[in-house]
């Protein structure tokens, strides 16, 4: 599989940024970013969302106004009539920075920060009773952390408990118990990113001692085992993959992941400043291709960059929103078609 930047880029950058391929190209860069049904709640960042079916669940988050303004609200989103509508409230603090997983028949929400206390209380919202559930707390208090689903088991790991981690621990929601699986084999970290494709939970991103992880793993829950993948790094052709690509714009903290189809996708998050470029991960080549940006001016654009968003996917359809840009905090939501052409 070629990976190759947009003519734009290469026009633009320099081998001294590192941000170009080193021989050129004309292949243009496909994906088109749709403005959907904005936000049913207040603007805010560092909510979470999951998916259960074909809706999708978001809330939490905090409005930045001040340490407490925590939102406890969640909605619900359905892309066939692309409208919110609110559903019961998070029975336990409001907070940012948490996680989210789903199994095909309920959510998973806990962690983060309220403001003042890290959190490792866990609640289970039940969407045809629309009622939440307090379930056996996190095994330590953190923010930041991660979390995937694979194989209908959700996972959890990585973030700041006064220090970055890189533990990951397994639910077993029948037994309603935590236990450790095998370490993050990567750095320690916190704002990671993690999607799932083909029952594996991919893990890469963040940030750590004002550093950018270029580590990336998955992990097989088959096996029990992480494996490492291709770093985001240049590669070179004299690289031991033989690979002539420079993979140095994907590495970022807090940004929107999701999965569509068999293939995994981040989009915007921070480096210092805030992001807006679009990447496509492909397990079965283990490479990384740009996409339209979401802050593209011309046809296929969406809105503008930012951090600590929400990313979920319905059906063949990515959805980044939500975050903050500089001290600005957004309530919009843009759908993403992977393989349309910007006109």
């Amino acid at each position: 599989m070629k990976n190759f930047f947009p003519v734009v880029l290469l026009a633009l950058a320099t081998l001294s940024l590192g941000s170009c391929k080193k021989t050129p190209d004309t292949t243009t860069a496909t994906g088109v970013w749709t403005r959907s049904a904005y936000f049913g709640g207040l603007k805010r960042s560092g909510a979470v969302s999951f998916t259960i079916g074909s809706t999708a669940y978001t809330g939490l988050g905090m409005n930045g106004t001040d340490t407490l303004g925590a939102f406890k609200d969640f909605y619900a989103y359905s892309a066939s009539s692309n409208s919110w509508t609110q559903v019961a409230r998070f029975p336990g603090k409001g907070r940012y920075l948490a996680v989210a997983f789903s199994d095909a028949n309920y959510g998973y929400v806990g962690t983060g920060y309220d403001g003042l206390n890290y959190l490792s209380d866990f609640w289970k919202y039940d969407p045809t009773k629309n009622t939440w559930s307090q379930i056996a707390s996190f095994p330590s208090a953190r923010y930041g952390a991660v979390a995937f689903t694979a194989k209908n088991v959700g996972y959890v790991g990585t973030g700041n408990t006064g220090n970055t981690q890189n533990d990951f621990y397994q639910y077993n929601a029948t037994a309603n118990t935590w236990s450790a699986i095998n370490s993050f084999p990567g750095a320690k970290r916190q704002g990671a990113s993690a999607f799932t494709v083909n029952d594996k939970g991919y893990v890469m991103l963040g940030t750590d001692n004002a550093a950018y992880p270029t580590d990336v793993y998955s992990y097989d829950p088959s096996t029990s085992t992480w494996t490492a993948r291709r770093p985001l790094i240049q590669h070179s052709a004299t690289s031991a993959d033989a690979l002539d690509y420079d993979y140095t714009l994907v590495p970022r903290a807090n940004a929107a992941s999701f999965a569509v189809g068999s293939m995994g996708y981040i989009a915007t998050g921070t480096k210092g400043a805030v992001q807006a470029d679009c990447w496509v991960y492909s397990p079965t080549d283990d490479t990384w291709t740009v996409k339209t940006a979401f802050n593209a001016t011309t046809g296929g654009g969406g809105g503008v960059g930012r951090s600590n968003g929400v990313g979920f996917a319905i059906g063949s359809m990515g959805y980044v929103g939500l975050g903050v840009t500089g001290t600005t905090r957004l309530d919009d939501l843009y759908q993403f078609a992977p393989d349309a052409v910007p006109q």
